[in-house]
């Protein structure tokens, strides 16, 4: 099906607010526990993971991770080439970081990121999952993990040759996912931050 290429712009709209949808927020919700009040206050399934449980945390991977796939699986079905098909995925970056939902208070984007990745290049988003996994097995550190792999995301899309407009993005994807990890930078530094299975309580 190949759509108007004015569709293209209600599309984009959808594809925000598509990543806009709070899904660790409601999972906390569900659990009785406000996860931007609890841990490290990111409604991502590490914070899930933290102050929820696993469960709700894989789930909330899960839905964070089709976020980012979805719209760029519809934008490619209407037609739309893989330039469109990645502003589809920004699109959704943008609604889980800085949510209309949430005032604008957001997670860090790296699952939806990894489900942008999947559904563009399903080969990146394998390496960059091996990445994480060592990365996390070595320290035990989420975060340490997800700034490796946002650091490496560039240098693969060079490795497998994809399109300049892809590299640009995923450039822009490494660094917005460094830049809203700061503040796990400076707990990393500090020796603050939080390994992987500790549970929290208050914020911090």
């Amino acid at each position: 099906m190949n759509a108007p290429m004015w569709w293209i712009w209600p599309l984009l709209a959808a594809a925000y607010l598509v990543g806009a949808i709070p899904f660790g927020y409601l999972a906390g919700k569900l659990a009785g526990v406000d996860v931007r009040k609890v841990g490290s206050g990111n409604i991502g399934s590490t914070n899930v993971h933290r102050s929820v449980g696993p469960a709700a945390a894989w789930t909330v991977f899960l839905l964070d991770s089709a976020k980012g796939a979805l719209p760029v699986v519809a934008v490619r079905l209407l037609g739309f080439g893989i330039d469109w098909q990645m502003a589809a995925g920004l699109a959704s970056i943008a609604g889980h970081n800085w949510p209309v939902f949430l005032k604008f208070r957001g997670g860090r984007g790296i699952a939806t990121s990894f489900g942008v990745l999947a559904a563009i290049t399903p080969e990146v988003a394998g390496m960059l999952i091996a990445i994480f996994i060592v990365v996390l097995s070595i320290s035990r550190y989420i975060s340490l993990a997800s700034l490796c792999s946002a650091a490496a995301l560039p240098i693969l899309l060079i490795v497998t040759k994809e399109p300049a407009s892809i590299i640009a993005a995923g450039l822009f994807m490494a660094i917005v996912a460094i830049v809203r990890h700061r503040a796990n930078i400076k707990r990393l530094l500090n020796g603050t931050e939080h390994r992987f299975g500790e549970r929290v309580g208050a914020s911090q």
